[in-house]
């Protein structure tokens, strides 16, 4: 009976230890995949010089909307302009919302020819810029 008894506590304590494994290997697995699942986003407003016409701004726009199909490290792309009725905007109209899968990607992005053209097409029409990025989860 003793032999019994020891027989299946070491069965308790071999399917314990099993569980607490799996239970590691599962939250384990869970923080590789949200990590994968983050973004980097980098979100872009502007505020255009008042001597900017209706065709400048529409160039600087068209220039940051054809930025996704030249640079590949760039995975989600979204823009829009201001329409808050909170009257916070401070003179900012335009929104870029960028999404990077790493700050690799981002710090591949920065001197990126494409880039670089399209802040040379912006910067004429433009008084302030305001940039942050942050990760999503």
């Amino acid at each position: 009976m003793k032999f019994r008894r020891f027989e299946l506590r070491s069965l308790s304590i071999c399917l314990a230890l099993t569980f607490v494994g799996m239970l590691f290997m599962s939250s384990m697995s869970q923080a590789e995949e949200k990590e994968s699942t983050r973004k980097l986003r980098h979100v872009v407003v502007f505020k255009f010089n008042e001597s900017a016409k209706a065709e400048d701004i529409e160039k600087v726009e068209k220039a940051f909307i054809a930025l996704p199909k030249q640079i590949p490290v760039i995975k989600e792309f979204e823009w829009g302009t201001n329409n808050s009725p909170e009257m916070l905007d401070k003179g900012f109209t335009h929104c870029f919302l960028v999404t990077f899968a790493s700050e690799e990607d981002r710090a591949a992005y920065l001197p990126h020819p494409a880039h670089q053209k399209f802040v040379s097409i912006l910067r004429p029409h433009l008084e302030e810029a305001f940039v942050i990025d942050y990760w999503a989860d």
